[in-house]
């Protein structure tokens, strides 16, 4: 707490019942000092305060409501906003208001005149909360909601840690397989491949059919290529689609300089930042609908170029800055109170580190100027519909995985001279 936070109404009412007892029982000279003393404490005009003093400091309901501070333009503001943000929660559209009303400003979607502005950096949290409540959404928007094996032998010699969660250097990625098996898990079916850089939120995304060592180093291949700072750590779960000989001959051979390690089995938790993602950025838009062929694969991909751009340049998120643990009463446990930190997007996150260049940082702000976020999150809606829209493989018809593949189209690792972005090979970092 500051000392220089303000004291709050009821704060302030224990304050004055305990000084109405002194100022009571006092002469007058005691008195003038009782009432300077309480008007350097609570801020209160002198005349307020022996008004106080006289009366039974009992709370009184209002006769009238206050005006609305903020008019219609604002509420106008908050639902262009909330839109081209996917109506995030408050706490992390607020900080993030004013410089995204600029963005869609100097993008064509509204008008941000100074005053809007200036209003926009004042609205508390709990007032945006409210007037979002009270919006009607017209556009639809996605809900935010096995046998013991035996150890692979492989694994022995990775050391089975959990990446700090309080981690301030930017390169350390968790790293995770998202199935879309649907009602079965038989036949070849596509997966998610998915990793979090637990310092920052930077999320990165490729789809693959199958499991096989080919198609998991091309969407390795793909997502190190495009990822605008180096990998320190990749840290995945102990499945065999990480660990066997190919991958293991992959990263000794291919990407230099990259720790490897793994979480304990059966302990989900030690994943919990890409576990979390798992369902808010893959489920969420994919849901648990089979996906099987070749056309899905590709479409997921365009899918998630696109969820590359908004998620990682425009979608603010929070972070643990805090864990606090209170000691339970009267034979209670104990729990852990958590505080976050101020919601910012992993490419501002990514900024205050050293890990990424100033050429590359030139090159993502340039990118983030010239893209329209309420046209993006259409982009990625409208995707959705067709990627639904597809139909399933055909039973006995064997699709090629080569089909897939990205990788060949792109630089060796290591040569971060040009990198792609997917299919439409449009060059994004230099």
């Amino acid at each position: 707490m500051s000392t220089e936070d303000k004291m709050t109404i009821s704060e302030e009412r224990k304050y004055l019942y305990k000084m109405k007892e002194r100022y009571v029982k006092a002469n007058r000279k005691e008195r003038s000092r009782l009432l300077d003393e309480m008007e350097a404490v609570t801020g209160k005009h002198r005349k307020s305060l022996t008004r106080l003093m006289n009366s039974s400091l009992e709370r009184k309901a209002r006769c009238r409501e206050r005006g609305r501070r903020y008019g219609r333009e604002v509420d106008e503001a908050l639902g262009v906003i909330a839109e081209s943000l996917d109506y995030i929660c408050a706490q992390r559209l607020t900080p993030n208001l004013v410089w995204m009303a600029r963005h869609l400003a100097a993008q064509g979607e509204m008008e941000a005149p100074p005053t809007l502005l200036e209003q926009l950096g004042r609205i508390s949290e709990s007032t945006v909360e409210r007037r979002l409540a009270r919006m009607r959404r017209t556009q639809w928007r996605l809900p935010r909601r096995a046998g013991r094996r035996r150890a692979n032998p492989l694994t022995r010699d990775i050391p089975m840690v959990r990446i700090r969660w309080d981690e301030q250097e930017a390169g350390h990625f968790e790293v995770d397989l998202v199935h879309h098996t649907g009602p079965t898990a038989g036949g070849q079916y596509v997966c998610s491949l998915q990793m979090i850089d637990v310092a920052t939120g930077w999320s990165e995304r490729a789809a693959v059919l199958g499991r096989s060592y080919r198609v998991m180093e091309d969407a390795f291949r793909c997502l190190l290529a495009r990822l605008p700072f180096p990998v320190l750590e990749i840290h995945p779960d102990n499945g065999s689609e990480f660990f066997n000989h190919h991958m293991l001959r992959f990263w000794g051979q291919c990407v230099t300089g990259v720790h490897l390690s793994r979480s304990r089995p059966y302990h989900k938790n030690d994943n919990r930042f890409v576990e979390q993602k798992n369902f808010t950025l893959i489920r969420s838009y994919l849901g648990y609908e089979r996906l099987d062929t070749v056309a899905h694969t590709l479409a997921v991909n365009h899918l998630y170029d696109r969820m590359w751009l908004y998620y990682n340049l425009f979608q603010p998120v929070m972070r643990l800055a805090e864990k606090t643990v209170i000691p339970g009463r009267d034979g209670q446990p104990a729990r852990v109170k958590y505080r976050y930190d101020l919601a910012r997007t992993p490419f501002d996150r990514l900024c205050d580190t050293p890990a990424i260049t100033q050429v590359h940082r030139q090159q993502l702000q340039k990118l983030r100027d010239q893209t329209n976020p309420r046209q993006l999150r259409q982009e990625i809606y409208d995707w959705i519909d067709y990627i639904f829209s597809l139909p399933g493989a055909v039973p006995g018809v064997i699709e090629d995985v080569h089909l897939t593949l990205r990788a060949p189209y792109r630089l060796p690792i290591g040569d971060d001279s040009l990198c792609l972005h997917p299919f439409d090979r449009t060059p994004i970092l230099k």
